[in-house]
C-alpha cells in the first residue's frame, strides 16, 4: 500500500507553491496545560508563547491523543489513534511502515520536510535502543523512514541541558547512541559540533538552517519541531534559573526549562517575520501529554494541569488537556479562541484541506481527526463525532459538553468504607464540573447509553486497525 502511495506522488500536479502556507508544528514534552501564561500561571515566564495566543487562535479543550509521548507523536503525524498503527504506549513498537504519514503528504506536494528534536516513534538504529523493551532492529524507524528530507533527531527524551554531559544522562545511559542522530548519523561528540548548554537551542539551530535554507529556494516547508522540556532529566541553565529567585530549586528548573522553549519560539516567531513568510505559515504550538508526577508534583517534576483532575498517564482531563495554539496571520484574527475541542489528531486533515487534496481510495482508512479550518477561519463549528481515548485501563469518549469514562477495573473495587461500589462508567458534565468531580451517569441515562454504544464502536474499529484491516 505505501509502495502504491509513493508511485502515485510522481503523478500529482504541483501548482502555485508559492501560495501554499509554511506549516510548522511545535510541541513541548510534559507540559502541562497550566504551565503557560496564556492559561493563568501568573509565576512562569512565557511572554512568547502569551504573544502568540494574543497574535492568534488559543484553544480552550486541546487534546493529546494519549495520556504518554509515543502515541500522541504518532496521532500528529498520521491524523489517527494510536491504537491503531502499533503504538499502545510510550517506549513499545514503532509507527507502522504502512502508515500514511504528513511528512510523505506534504513532500508530495513539493514541501520539503524537516523534523527535529524528540523523535520516539522507533529506534534510530537498527542494532540500538535506549529502551531495554524495546528490540531495535524490530522497531526501527526514524524520520527518514517517514518521509522527512532532514531530521536532527533522539530516539527519546534528553536532558534539557548540556545532554552530552555525564553528569546529566537520562537513566544514567552515557552511550552517544541514546542522543542525536543527524540524517543518521549518530553525533558521538557532541561539544566537539557544539551541542552544549540549551537543548530547546540545539533544536531549532538546526531547525533554523533547514527552514531559511527553504525560504531561500522558494519552497514550502513543513518543520515539526518536538522539545524535550520538560520531561525529565530536567535541567535549568543558569540565565533561566536566574529568572526565578525566589522560587524552591525544584520549581526553578521546572520553570526554567519552560521559559527556554518560550525563548526558542520568540526566536522562531522572529525570524519568520524577517525572511518575510511570517503571514503565510500555519505555526502551531501544544504539549504530548499533561504534567509528570502522580498523584501530584514530585522532585522537579513540578507541572500543572490547572483545574483539571489527573496527570501524565491518566485519560482524566488533567493528563490529555494541553495548552494549543495556532497563529497563521493571513488566516487567524488576531485574539482567536474556541471552545470547540481538537485534538493532535486534526492536524493531518487540516493540512489536507490546506492542500486541497483527497487521498485515493486505494490508500484511505479510518481517521479519527477533523480538519480545524473552520475555526481557523471564524466559522461556528460543531465536531462532527466526538473524541475517542483508550489506553492506561481507562477508556473515554468527549463531545463537545460531556464526557463518558469506562474503567473496567472498577468493576469490583469498593469505596473506603468498603460498603459501596464504584461506579465502573461514569458521565462527566465537562462546562459545569472541570474536575471530573460529580459522575452525573444516573441523571442522563439515555445519553451514556448512546455515547457507549459510540465508544465501543470506536474501539471495534481501532481494534481492526491494529489486527491489519487497514494496509
Amino acid at each position: 500500500m505505501k509502495h502504491f502511495f509513493c508511485l502515485l506522488s510522481l503523478t500529482v500536479a504541483i501548482s502555485c507553491l508559492a501560495e501554499r502556507p509554511n506549516i510548522i508544528l511545535c510541541m513541548a514534552d510534559d507540559l502541562g496545560w497550566g504551565d503557560v501564561g496564556f492559561n493563568g500561571n501568573e509565576v512562569v515566564i512565557t511572554p512568547e508563547l502569551d504573544e502568540m495566543a494574543r497574535s492568534g487562535l488559543r484553544f480552550e479543550r486541546f487534546y493529546a491523543a494519549a495520556p504518554v509521548c509515543s502515541p500522541t507523536r504518532g496521532s500528529v503525524l498520521t491524523g489517527r489513534h494510536p491504537s491503531r498503527y502499533g503504538i499502545p504506549t510510550a517506549n513499545q513498537g514503532h509507527l507502522h511502515r504502512d502508515e500514511i504519514s504528513i511528512a510523505e503528504v506534504l513532500k508530495m506536494h513539493g514541501y520539503r520536510t524537516g523534523h527535529f528534536g524528540k523523535w520516539h516513534l522507533g529506534t534510530l538504529a537498527p542494532d540500538y535502543s535506549g529502551k531495554n523493551n524495546r528490540n531495535p532492529e524490530k522497531n526501527y524507524m526514524t524520520p527518514g523512514m517517514s518521509g522527512f528530507d532532514e531530521w536532527f533527531s533522539t530516539e527519546y527524551s534528553v536532558s534539557t541541558w548540556d545532554p552530552y554531559s555525564p553528569d546529566n544522562a537520562h537513566n544514567g545511559i552515557t552511550d552517544p547512541r541514546v542522543l542525536f542522530y543527524h540524517n543518521g548519523r549518530n553525533i558521538v561528540d557532541g561539544p566537539a559540533e557544539g551541542l552544549v548548554g540549551d537543548t530547546a537551542k540545539m533544536v531549532m539551530d538546526k531547525a533554523v538552517g533547514f527552514m531559511e535554507g527553504a525560504v531561500r529556494s522558494d519552497r514550502p516547508f513543513l518543520a515539526v519541531i518536538w522539545f524535550h522540556a520538560p520531561h525529565l532529566p530536567v535541567v535549568g541553565g543558569p540565565e533561566f534559573l536566574a529568572m526565578y529567585p525566589n522560587l524552591d530549586e525544584n520549581t526553578q528548573h521546572y520553570y526554567a526549562v519552560i521559559t527556554a522553549v518560550d525563548r526558542q519560539m520568540g526566536r522562531l516567531r522572529t525570524l519568520l517575520r524577517e525572511w518575510g513568510v511570517a503571514d503565510n505559515t500555519m505555526l502551531c504550538f501544544t504539549a504530548d501529554n499533561g504534567p509528570e508526577g502522580n498523584p501530584g508534583k514530585r522532585g522537579r517534576s513540578q507541572g500543572s494541569a490547572g483545574p483539571f483532575r489527573g496527570r501524565k498517564r491518566s485519560l482524566y482531563e488533567g493528563g490529555v488537556r494541553v495548552p494549543g495554539l495556532i497563529e497563521w496571520p493571513a488566516r487567524i484574527e488576531a485574539g482567536s479562541e474556541t471552545s470547540v475541542s481538537a485534538v493532535t489528531s486534526d492536524y493531518f486533515p487540516t493540512v489536507l484541506e490546506i492542500l486541497g487534496y483527497n487521498l485515493p481510495e486505494a490508500v484511505r482508512r479510518p481517521y479519527d481527526g477533523f480538519s480545524l479550518m473552520p475555526i481557523i477561519e471564524g466559522e461556528r463549528f460543531a465536531r462532527p463525532s466526538p473524541i475517542g481515548f483508550q489506553g492506561h485501563g481507562l477508556a473515554t469518549l468527549n463531545d463537545n459538553r460531556f464526557k463518558l469514562v469506562h474503567n473496567p477495573g472498577k468493576k469490583r473495587q469498593r469505596h473506603d468504607n468498603g460498603s459501596t461500589p464504584v461506579a465502573e462508567w461514569e458521565l462527566y458534565d465537562l462546562l459545569e464540573d472541570l474536575g471530573e468531580t460529580k459522575n452525573i451517569i444516573d441523571q442522563h441515562p439515555s445519553l451514556a447509553d448512546r455515547m457507549r454504544e459510540q465508544l465501543q464502536a470506536w474501539q471495534a474499529s481501532c481494534e481492526a486497525s491494529a489486527n491489519g484491516a487497514d494496509y
